[in-house]
């Protein structure tokens, strides 16, 4: 498939390896990159009303897209200079999570699953 994590993967791989970014790719970097476009991208909500968050005017939902977009390229690029499987990592934290926040349980609540 051509929209597959894995092809995602190897274009970022792809992408590094032409410009000779490998040696800057470490996962602390990368990690550190990912913080700084995660605060990009929550600065695009920052100061909404909720209403205003759940009906972005076109703007700045491309603005959001592209923070979104620059989130997802440090996150895969992290899993693979780490050596791990970013799909499997999130499969196993919803089965965790899954654990923690027993549906019947927690349905409706926010609460953290320490406070149960």
């Amino acid at each position: 498939m051509a929209d597959s994590l894995a092809s995602l993967t190897e274009r970022l791989r792809q992408f590094a390896a032409e410009r000779d970014w490998d040696r800057f790719h470490t996962p602390k970097n990368l990690a550190m990159a990912l913080t700084g476009e995660a605060g990009e991208l929550a600065a695009e909500f920052q100061w909404l009303t909720e209403a205003e968050s759940g009906a972005l005017e076109p703007d700045r939902l491309e603005r959001v897209r592209q923070e979104a977009g620059d989130v997802l390229l440090y996150l895969v690029r992290l899993a693979d200079r780490a050596g791990f499987d970013l799909v499997a990592a999130a499969h196993t934290k919803i089965d965790l999570n899954a654990r923690r926040y027993p549906a019947g349980q927690v349905r409706g609540s926010a609460r953290k699953y320490t406070e149960y």
